[in-house]
């Protein structure tokens, strides 16, 4: 980077953002039960193979709750950015769409 030449700024985002609040609302009954399963994992595993036994599944676990938690904070961000914007209506201008085809 060249000494005098400063960072262009990012613009700030004006999109409308997910809840965090109504993130968490979505994915408590799944995080719950992901608790319930990594616990399951764990207590099944042999003692002395906790580890061995048990890593693979929680992993796999982990990683099915972590794409459900992204693909539902992807939703909510467009649930809120689709609220954000009112349905498209008639033109303003009345019949000019009619109006063009006749003639």
């Amino acid at each position: 980077m060249a000494v005098g030449r400063t960072q262009p700024e990012k613009p700030v985002s004006t999109e409308p953002t997910l809840s965090a609040a109504a993130l968490l609302d979505q994915l408590r009954g799944r995080f719950e039960q992901l608790c319930q399963h990594v616990a399951a994992a764990v207590n099944q595993a042999p003692a002395g193979q906790v580890i061995n036994a048990s890593e693979e599944k929680v992993r796999d676990l982990l990683a099915d709750f972590r794409q459900a938690t992204y693909q539902a904070a992807v939703q909510l961000r467009l649930d809120a950015a689709q609220a954000a914007f009112p349905p498209s209506g008639a033109p303003a201008d009345g019949g000019a769409a009619t109006e063009q085809g006749a003639g």
